[in-house]
């Protein structure tokens, strides 16, 4: 899921016979994971709560369904997770075990009576780590959790509980500090088709990326460079408990952008007003651990439908933590230049526009303001003191 190389791997594979595995599969979820993840996640403009662009969200359902299916091969009969009992991982993992498989029990051990009673907390745990020559991703003086894959990289726990307390500079792992990025912009071209990006073109190198996995991690590579994709906030975990988190999202910011442009060219304003609402549905479902529902696979559709003519390029700017547009083209573009035009009375040779039609638009739409703001004006009478002067006769 991650960009670490085969050293991490081979690391990974003898930590965990030196634990007490008996066989260990280390799979290259990579280009499933952009293709049927989070390429559908830019085609929703998936955001939750207007902030948390879902990365581990939606590495969870990839990450599920492999283990689901090495279980089924393996003839095993339990699933389990390291997901804490306060989160929402716990949910996502095992909702979407019990979708795909519902014979399979996950083990959870941070549900586990005797296991809260052994560790009350992370510092026990790095403690246990340490006596047992586990090594960890940690340590007591920068005592916070990570998780990291090729979408983003999040941050959160120990010192980073504190709301106030911010993110040190050395935390950061997929973007250089944005005060410290390139004083030269770095101009791309991205191109999509049906929604999906098909192809980056960095217009100062002329470097092309086509295939969607290089496609991707380039376009980590750039923002990383020109430090674009952090956000530091607090959401609502789906168990009800609000949590601080601090996010890189890079690659994914870059795509958002330019798929929100290029939408504003192609998309029809009801239909994009309709897909407004399911990228909201779509964001919760998968934030919640709903991806392999029947609602999702209805707000996966709708947001396929609405997609049939988002094809074109955008072309953008970063720098220095920015991501700016500076064009876009498309051959299903629903946009005309001399329709909007103010220089030109009508609509053009293509279009019959009046604009003295406007007047019995605006009439028509100012009907039920007046009779509202009627009401409102005989209610506010009506309870207002009388003015009348008391009689003293």
């Amino acid at each position: 899921m991650g960009v670490r190389d085969d050293l991490h791997a081979t690391q990974v594979r003898a930590k965990a016979l030196k634990c007490g595995a008996t066989k260990c599969y280390i799979e290259d979820l990579r280009e499933d994971f952009v293709t049927g993840y989070v390429w559908p996640a830019v085609k929703a403009n998936a955001m939750y709560e207007s902030r948390y662009m879902l990365g581990t969200s939606l590495a969870r359902p990839c990450i599920a369904k492999k283990q689901v299916q090495i279980a089924q091969v393996e003839g095993a009969k339990y699933l389990a997770h390291g997901a804490t009992g306060k989160g929402n991982d716990q949910v996502r993992f095992e909702m979407c075990a019990q979708a795909l498989d519902a014979n399979l029990v996950t083990i959870a051990p941070w549900r586990d009576a005797e296991f809260l009673e052994k560790f009350k907390g992370r510092q026990d745990l790095l403690a246990y780590a340490a006596e047992h020559g586990i090594p960890v991703d940690a340590t007591p003086k920068a005592p916070y959790s990570v998780d990291e894959n090729l979408y983003h990289t999040s941050y959160e726990s120990g010192m980073l509980e504190d709301p106030m307390t911010p993110p040190t500079p050395e935390m950061f792992k997929m973007t250089r500090d944005p005060k410290d990025a390139p004083d030269t912009a770095e101009s791309l071209c991205i191109e999509f088709l049906d929604g999906v990006p098909v192809k980056v073109t960095n217009k100062n190198t002329e470097v092309v990326h086509t295939e969607p996995l290089p496609l991707f991690l380039y376009l980590n590579e750039m923002a990383g460079k020109h430090g674009v994709g952090r956000v530091d906030i607090v959401e609502n975990r789906f168990v009800g408990i609000k949590s601080r988190g601090v996010y890189e999202t890079p690659g994914g910011t870059i795509l958002r952008e330019a798929h929100l442009d290029l939408e504003g060219m192609c998309v029809d304003r009801e239909v994009l007003r309709i897909r407004d609402k399911l990228s909201q549905e779509f964001s919760i479902l998968c934030y919640n651990g709903f991806w392999f529902a029947p609602e999702m696979d209805l707000v996966m559709n709708s947001v396929d439908f609405s997609q049939r003519n988002v094809t074109g390029e955008v072309h953008l700017e970063l720098y220095k933590g920015n991501v700016t547009i500076v064009g876009r083209n498309s051959p299903h573009t629903l946009y005309s230049a001399d329709l909007a035009s103010m220089d030109i009375d009508g609509g053009g040779e293509a279009f019959d526009y009046n604009p003295a039609d406007a007047q019995g638009f605006i009439r028509i739409n100012s009907v039920r303001l007046k009779a509202y703001n009627a009401l409102k004006r005989k209610l506010e009478a009506d309870s207002a003191p009388s003015k009348k002067r008391p009689h003293t006769g």
